[in-house]
C-alpha cells in the first residue's frame, strides 16, 4: 500500500511541475514525508524535482532571464544549510507542523496573486531566492517564493516555466548535496523513476489541452489538501 502511495504521489507530482513549472514539491512533498518521514521524503522530493527541472531546461534554456536568475539562485544556495539544519534538529511533528503550515500559507499566497513590493528587482530576487533556499532544503518547498516574485514582475507563464526549470535544478542540487541522497530500496528507486516518467508523459499530454488557470486551480488544490493533512498530523503528535 505504501508502494502505491509513493507512485501516486510522484506521479502526481511530476505531471502538474510539468504543467506548471513547480507544484512537484507541493503536492508530492505531503504523502513522501507521512510514507518515508522528514529526511528522507524531503531530499527524495528534491532528487525527483531536480530531474524534472533539468528535462524541463534542456528544451527552454534559451527563454532564461539570466540578470533575474543569477540573484534568485545565489541566494537560494546560501540559505540551503539553514534549512538543512532545521530538518535534522527539529522533532519530526514539529517539522510535520511546520511544513504543513509553511505550504498552506505558501498557497494562499499564490492564491491571492499576492503583490509585495519587497519581492522586486534585485532585492526582490534576493530575498525571494533566500527564502526559497531555506524552504526547499528545509520543507521540499521553495518554489512558492520564486511564484511571488514572478507575480510580482509581471511574468507570463510562459516566461515563468524556463526560469522556474533553471532555479529548480540549482536549489535541488544544493539541496540533495547538503542532505545526501535518500537511502531507498532499490524496488522504490525503481517505481519512482517509472512514476515519474509516467507523469512528465501525461503533463506533456495535458499541456496543450488543460487551461492555464485549470491547471494553476487543481495545483493550488491539492497542495492545500497535502499542506493541510500533514499539518494535522504534526500537530496531532505535539
Amino acid at each position: 500500500m505504501d508502494d502505491i502511495l509513493l507512485v501516486g504521489a510522484m506521479l502526481l507530482g511530476a505531471c502538474v511541475q510539468w504543467l506548471t513549472g513547480m507544484g512537484f514539491a507541493l503536492v508530492a512533498v505531503p504523502a513522501l514525508v507521512l510514507l518515508l518521514g522528514p529526511s528522507e521524503g524531503v531530499t527524495l522530493a528534491n532528487c525527483a524535482s531536480g530531474v524534472i527541472c533539468l528535462i524541463g531546461l534542456v528544451e527552454g534554456w534559451r527563454s532564461v532571464r539570466v540578470a533575474a536568475m543569477v540573484p534568485l539562485c545565489v541566494a537560494a544556495v546560501c540559505t540551503v544549510p539553514a534549512g538543512t539544519w532545521l530538518t535534522r534538529h527539529l522533532a519530526e511533528p514539529v517539522l510535520l507542523t511546520v511544513m504543513g503550515a509553511l505550504v498552506a500559507l505558501a498557497v494562499l499566497l499564490v492564491m491571492c496573486g499576492a503583490r509585495i513590493r519587497a519581492l522586486r528587482g534585485t532585492k526582490g530576487a534576493v530575498a525571494a531566492g533566500a527564502l526559497g533556499g531555506m524552504m526547499n532544503s528545509a520543507a521540499g518547498v521553495g518554489g512558492p517564493p520564486m511564484s511571488l516574485y514572478a507575480v510580482n514582475a509581471g511574468w507570463s507563464v510562459q516566461e515563468f516555466l524556463p526560469n522556474a526549470f533553471l532555479y529548480g535544478v540549482v536549489v535541488n542540487t544544493f539541496s540533495v548535496a547538503a542532505h545526501g541522497v535518500p537511502q531507498l530500496a532499490t524496488a522504490r528507486w525503481g517505481w519512482s523513476a517509472l512514476a515519474l516518467t509516467v507523469g512528465m508523459l501525461v503533463g506533456r499530454g495535458l499541456a496543450g489541452r488543460l487551461s492555464e488557470q485549470r491547471a494553476r486551480w487543481l495545483v493550488l488544490g491539492l497542495a492545500m489538501a497535502g499542506g493541510l493533512t500533514a499539518l494535522a498530523k504534526g500537530a496531532a503528535g505535539l
